[in-house]
């Protein structure tokens, strides 16, 4: 099965990003809010990718709020497969046609990093901070959909 074509719709946030929009808030929950108060944006998620981000949950606060999150998550996200043993976040930006991936791993936000994924991929990683500051619903709808902005459609607390 090949990736769908890169959208700008399309977003990732790797596994620290999905547990601090639960348990912290801050910056992942305002960039995460974002997507999921259009319905026309797609958050890209493999299961290896919501594994690790279940078992930071389950770790940092416990296992019943981690199995709830994942009951919730499994319904809000696209999946995607990768081989075993790649990157979760980044294999599920390649496989699931991402063109944003929001992520707290310093080494990801590299001007290195930056280079050598862009030779392959069509994306642009960013802290959830930088996300949440640059996100322009207007422009983003309009190369992602077409049109006039119809303002958000969904509620992102739901």
């Amino acid at each position: 099965m090949s990736a769908p074509e890169p959208g700008p719709e399309r977003v990732v946030a790797d596994a620290d990003v999905l547990a601090a929009d639960l348990l912290v808030g801050g910056d992942a929950r305002r960039a995460l809010d974002a997507v999921r108060e259009h319905s026309w944006t797609t958050l890209v998620a493999s299961d290896p990718l919501l594994d690790d981000a279940e078992a930071v949950i389950a770790d940092l606060a416990d296992a019943d709020l981690a199995g709830d999150w994942r009951e919730k998550i499994e319904t809000l996200r696209t999946p995607v497969d990768h081989p075993p043993g790649d990157h979760p976040a980044l294999a599920s930006a390649y496989r699931g046609g991402a063109m944003h991936l929001l992520t707290l791993d310093p080494r990801l936000q590299t001007a290195q990093a930056g280079a050598t994924l862009g030779r392959r991929l069509d994306l642009s990683v960013r802290h959830p901070k930088a996300f949440a500051t640059l996100f322009d619903a207007a422009s983003l709808y309009a190369a992602a959909v077409g049109g006039e902005y119809p303002g958000p459609d969904r509620d992102p607390r739901k």
